[in-house]
């Protein structure tokens, strides 16, 4: 999966609106991409946890960009 956001693109977000639907497409392309592997994978328990450390990121994520 890709790096989580940095402050620096954080900061980016919140002052270009291009660059912020780049970003959240981007990381929902990563999640949705997660989502199949582990719907492919269903019954392991390693992709399964790796999904919901995703989602976690991708929740922080958001909570940081409308902040």
């Amino acid at each position: 999966m890709g790096e989580p956001a940095e402050e620096g693109d954080l900061a980016r977000v919140r002052a270009d609106a291009e660059f912020r639907r780049q970003l959240l497409t981007e990381s929902l392309e990563r999640l949705l991409a997660a989502l199949n592997r582990a719907r492919i994978t269903a019954g392991e328990p390693k992709p399964t946890q790796q999904l919901r450390e995703g989602v976690d990121l991708a929740l922080e994520l958001a909570d940081r960009l409308q902040r």
